[in-house]
């Protein structure tokens, strides 16, 4: 998961730092300095965007789940399921399938996180030592103590019309005026500051450094540091936020610069370089703001400031639009995200008001898993863990309901002739190595079976099928009668339900007796008048079973009741699990009574 993360971040932030560097080249001329600066706090939206938990946004950009209301007036008159009552509890349990061999799969995962750590771990070290530092470094600071210029940095607070507590200090460890700290701030000045430096040039630090205070870079440069940490591995991303770094000085500038008069740009020019050629390079603390900078950054400070003029009305609209359209763009990318990380993948967004969320942990016997239950004539789900009942996963061999009616809306089979010929291949189950119907592969969970009816359905119509019905993520792409077992083709719990109580009531619009032979298919057992119908699935993954579910639907008393299981493991995780623990539900919330002995 975290090597989808890392390369989704590295994808996103590539094509955010490039496109942003490619407009405000395009477009220097026609950007304020203060949007300049401005069009970096997109990089930093795109850059959280991989790091978003997915239900945070998919929640945006992810469609509504479908009506939770169902008529079971209209499913009864609908469908009429026929054949002999009580299959018995073998017909349940006869949970066959194959088991998937793959190299382990989170090896990449593994060492993408265990590098990715480690780099993390290097630069969160080396950034809590120049926290520390700083926490030092303030023991030394002292109140400024000459009265002129602890007035003066008052009126340039009046003049900013700053109100909140930054105050002025001055320390023998700094080398250049900053701008230090998040929740308390302070203007630090180098010791012996006022004594060197005349009025006027203090001033214009004091507006500068108040300006960084009122945008609130000190606080945006925790961002910053956070997101460093986070992508030390892209180098577009320290390139960006060095020029971003920039960008704020010159904002900063121009901010200065409009406070004071045209015949002051100038001096305040002036005031940069005494102050840069009297003054060492600052040493870089994380968080900080000084006034002066490298050799470069000052020579383009100098440069910008000499060519300023008043921006025009004009500029700042112009500023707003192509802001704006920027911002399009990379709010667009959250789509991306989707697709590169996979998100619709990995999480269901389930909007239901009639839900309740149940504490059912003793059914499942140390196994992780979630179980929903929807109750028609309540219109009302049961959910136990309902943060992995959205959870998408293989479907295994649940699937196969849907493919027979795939296979029987496509006119490849007809419930009366429905027979596929066994091609004499050896199968793992004995109980496969024969000709089958549907009802008889249905029952035996016979995946050669369901291979030719996908097969002879053809990959464009299946996928316009599960695109029809929204079967989960509808991926194809770990190939034609394999995306369903441990592969591509994902669906969460509670779209299984979902998708039961649509094809209950044909809300997709399939003819009536294909829904019909599908229900007969699944039909199990019938006991004091309940109906239950219902189809396991194992997922095997290297000779390991790490994953069970069960869904179906029981009839009873005039009510339908709609139900999905799944449990996972490392291994022992399995469909014929995941039913026993449904059925123990089942029978304790009423629904279908106990079998018998002799079931």
């Amino acid at each position: 998961m975290i090597l989808s993360v890392l390369l989704t971040g590295l994808i996103l932030s590539s094509i955010t730092a490039a496109l942003l560097m490619l407009v405000k080249k395009l477009f220097r001329k026609q950007l304020t300095a203060a949007w300049h600066y401005r069009l970096w706090f997109l990089l930093m939206i795109a850059l959280a965007i991989p790091w978003v938990p997915a239900d945070v946004w998919v929640a945006a950009t992810h469609p509504l789940a479908p009506p939770s209301s169902a008529l079971y007036d209209a499913a009864a008159s609908t469908i009429s399921g026929s054949g002999d009552a009580g299959a018995g509890t073998a017909g349940w349990l006869q949970d066959f399938t194959e088991s998937v061999h793959r190299s382990t799969p989170d090896a990449m995962d593994t060492l993408a996180s265990s590098v990715w750590l480690a780099g993390t771990s290097v630069l969160g070290l080396l950034t809590l030592q120049a926290w520390l530092k700083i926490r030092s470094m303030t023991r030394t600071f002292r109140s400024v103590e000459h009265p002129e210029v602890r007035s003066l940095f008052e009126q340039c607070k009046q003049r900013l019309k700053i109100s909140g507590t930054v105050t002025a200090v001055e320390s023998p460890l700094v080398k250049s005026p900053m701008l230090l700290g998040i929740w308390r701030t302070y203007v630090v000045l180098p010791e012996g500051f006022s004594e060197t430096y005349s009025m006027e040039e203090c001033r214009y630090v004091f507006l500068h450094e108040l300006s960084h205070y009122k945008s609130k870079d000190h606080l945006t440069n925790g961002l910053v540091i956070l997101f460093q940490l986070l992508y030390w591995y892209q180098p577009l991303v320290w390139i960006a936020f060095r020029r971003m770094r920039l960008d704020r000085e010159l904002a900063c500038d121009t901010a200065v610069l409009q406070l004071l008069d045209e015949p002051d740009y100038a001096e305040y020019g002036r005031a940069l370089i005494h102050l840069a050629s009297g003054l060492s390079r600052p040493v870089a603390y994380a968080g900080a703001s000084p006034f002066t900078s490298s050799k470069g950054q000052i020579r383009r400070r100098i440069q910008w400031i000499a060519a300023y003029k008043a921006e025009s009305g004009r500029l700042r609209r112009s500023s707003l639009l192509i802001f704006s359209l920027v911002g399009v763009l990379v709010a667009g990318q959250t789509q991306v995200a989707a697709v590169l990380g996979r998100e619709d993948d990995r999480t269901y967004y389930f909007a239901s008001e009639r839900t309740v969320n149940e504490d059912w942990s003793a059914y499942f016997g140390g196994y992780e898993g979630s179980f929903v239950l929807y109750d028609t004539q309540a219109d009302k789900y049961l959910i136990h863990n309902r943060e992995q009942s959205t959870w998408r996963i293989s479907p295994d061999s649940t699937y196969k309901i849907y493919s027979a009616l795939f296979g029987l809306d496509s006119g490849v089979i007809t419930g009366e002739h429905s027979d596929i010929p066994w091609n004499g291949e050896p199968s793992p189950y004995e109980a496969w190595n024969q000709d089958q119907n549907v009802y008889t592969a249905i029952k035996g969970s016979v995946s050669w079976y369901f291979r030719e009816l996908d097969r002879q359905v053809g990959e464009d119509r299946l996928r316009a099928y599960l695109k029809r019905i929204g079967y989960g993520n509808t991926d194809l792409s770990g190939g034609l009668g394999r995306h369903w077992l441990e592969s591509s083709l994902k669906i969460s719990p509670v779209e299984q339900v979902q998708l039961l109580k649509a094809l209950y009531t044909n809300g997709f619009g399939f003819q009536p007796d294909h829904i019909g032979t599908v229900k007969e298919a699944m039909k199990l057992a019938e006991r004091d008048g309940a109906r239950l119908y219902g189809k396991t699935g194992t997922g095997a993954v290297n000779g390991r079973e790490i994953s069970g579910w069960f869904v179906g639907c029981v009839e009873s008393r005039g009510n339908a009741y709609f139900f999905a299981a799944h449990i996972q493991n490392k291994d022992h995780a399995n469909g014929s699990t995941a039913a026993e623990m449904t059925l123990s539900i089942l029978k304790d919330q009423g629904i279908f009574p106990a079998p018998e002995a002799s079931d």
